[in-house]
């Protein structure tokens, strides 16, 4: 498999961990696979906030896990990849759909990924992210 085509895979499982349509459980535990230990994920604007991987999981296995935001899924609009030897860039708009506290949820915004070879294949280092207002 190339390395673009396994950057590929892994977006596309990332963006899948957070679907939970049709009633099945968002599989966030899913992260921690695809990250490296360490990995830092970033939110950027009036919401900044750092955090280690098992703090992002938390509160999203809790929101998509127990019923308050339902039917949600997560999905690449756009991106551009970039591979240097054993480092890839990826960024590029995203969308998001659900149903939070029984009104609709959505949005859109940009995220970007900081990927490395391990010897276990490609995995992700960072992410950071913002949502459109």
């Amino acid at each position: 498999m190339s390395s673009r085509t396994e950057i590929d895979a892994l977006a596309a499982e990332f963006f899948g961990a957070f679907d939970n349509r049709g009633g099945k459980p968002a599989d966030l535990d899913r992260i921690r696979r695809l990250m490296i230990p360490g990995g830092v994920i970033v939110v950027t604007g009036p919401q900044y906030a750092v955090y280690t991987v098992d703090e992002f999981i938390e509160p999203r296995h809790r929101l998509l896990n127990e019923g308050r935001l339902v039917e949600f899924s997560e999905w690449e609009t756009s991106g551009h990849t970039e591979i240097m030897g054993d480092i890839a860039c990826r960024s590029g708009g995203y969308a998001k759909s659900g149903t939070l506290d029984g009104e609709p949820y959505g949005g859109e915004g940009h995220k970007t990924f900081q990927f490395v070879r391990t010897p276990e294949g490609w995995r992700i280092a960072a992410f950071s992210w913002f949502d459109e207002p």
